[in-house]
Formats: C-alpha cells, sequence, structure tokens
C-alpha cells in the first residue's frame, strides 16, 4: 500500500511524456459540458503545458463526440481522465497541436478514432518495448526536474496510452532498477543520479521534437 507521503505527492503536478519525447502536463476545466452550437457533443475546455520550456502552451477545446459519449460509464473524471489525456498526447505525437505563448483556443475531436467497438476498449497504438522503457524513464527524468519525485509508475493512464499493463511498466522499472537508474520502492520510482546525468539526451530529444513540430505547423501557414 503506498504510504501517505507517496499518495500526497500523486496529488501534484504529473508529467506525462509524449513518445515523441515532449513532457507535457495537463489542466482540464471539469466538467464536459453540452456544446452551446446546437451540435450533439460535448465540450470540456483545457489548456496542455509545455514543461521545461518559456512558457509555451496549447488552449484546446476537447469535443467528446456521441457516438464515445454513448460507451462511457460518464462524464466524470474517474472514467474519463485518462483517455482525454492520452487522446491529447497522441494528437500531440502527430503534431496536430502547436504549442505558443499565447493562443486562440484549439478545437480537438475526442471521437472513435481512439476506441475499438469491437473490443470495447481504448487504443492509442501499441508501444514497442524499447518504446516502454524509454518512456519511463523519461517519465522519471521530467517528473523529478519538474516537479520532483517520487515518481508513479503504476499509472494506469500510463498503461492505456502504450497499451500495456501496470504490472509490466514495473518490470520495466525494475530493469532500470538494475541498471542504478531509478531507485524503486513499490510502484513508486525516484531518480538516481546516474539518470539525471543523461540530461543532455532527454531535453535534445524533447528540442528535436519541438523543432519538428513547429516546422510542420510553420509550413501548413506558409
Amino acid at each position: 500500500m503506498n504510504n501517505p507521503q507517496q499518495a500526497g505527492k500523486a496529488q501534484e503536478k504529473k508529467v506525462y511524456v509524449c513518445l515523441s519525447g515532449l513532457p507535457l502536463s495537463f489542466h482540464l476545466e471539469w466538467p464536459f459540458r453540452k456544446s452551446n452550437s446546437g451540435a450533439d457533443f460535448y465540450v470540456l475546455h483545457a489548456d496542455i503545458a509545455l514543461e521545461n520550456s518559456e512558457g509555451l502552451h496549447a488552449p484546446v477545446s476537447v469535443n467528446l463526440s456521441a457516438t464515445v459519449y454513448e460507451v462511457m460509464p460518464s462524464l466524470e473524471p474517474k472514467d474519463i481522465e485518462a483517455p482525454v489525456i492520452n487522446a491529447l498526447r497522441k494528437e500531440v505525437d502527430r503534431r496536430l497541436i502547436e504549442f505558443l505563448k499565447s493562443g486562440k483556443r484549439v478545437p480537438v475531436q475526442f471521437s472513435s478514432r481512439y476506441y475499438d467497438f469491437k473490443r470495447s476498449k481504448w487504443v492509442f497504438g501499441k508501444a514497442t518495448d524499447e518504446n516502454v522503457t524509454l518512456l519511463v524513464a523519461r517519465k522519471v527524468y521530467w517528473q523529478t526536474k519538474v516537479a520532483g519525485g517520487p515518481v508513479w509508475i503504476g499509472d494506469p493512464t500510463e498503461a492505456l496510452f502504450l497499451e500495456t499493463s501496470p504490472a509490466n511498466l514495473l518490470e520495466v522499472a525494475q530493469k532500470l532498477r538494475d541498471q542504478e537508474l531509478i531507485t524503486l520502492e513499490g510502484e513508486w520510482a525516484s531518480a538516481n543520479a546516474s539518470l539525471m546525468a543523461q540530461a543532455e539526451k532527454f531535453e535534445a530529444d524533447m528540442r528535436a521534437s519541438l523543432a519538428e513540430l513547429e516546422q510542420k505547423h510553420a509550413y501548413e501557414r506558409g
């Protein structure tokens, strides 16, 4: 069982890393509300902050389609927060969201693109073992740098994003522990000096991914 100190840490800022290497945090303005436009969808305003940047962020409007609404147990955070975060992460990986110092709120379609009706489950793309290991290492690094530790490895939001299980994430973390990159206590990891010493690698990955994203949007603007 997690101790109270660790549980308290879980309530602070959480950093989620894209497969492309960008560290993000999410501010979700609950609850979902019925669209005022008369269209048959629900809306949640959110702001995605690009951590380790000079105030870059992306205000978005998450538009929940009627087809997805029908399969949701409820629109409460406990039921829908993880897929919302993961859908937004996936949109960033697909370079469909741009980060600016200020900007107009951008609509993001939270639709059946990420829901498999045949299997009744969310699907964000099966990650390779290599990508899972890299994401866990990046997560511990960025969470430690941005908000401190310990870092929750067994987060089901991460398992959903990678199409794996919390148990598998813990197995990956145990391998990082064996490499003396992290210290692991139950489901909680703390970065060792050897992991934090890889700062240039993680931050170079972030810079390269951001440059590609900015280049795409600059091209689209002409």
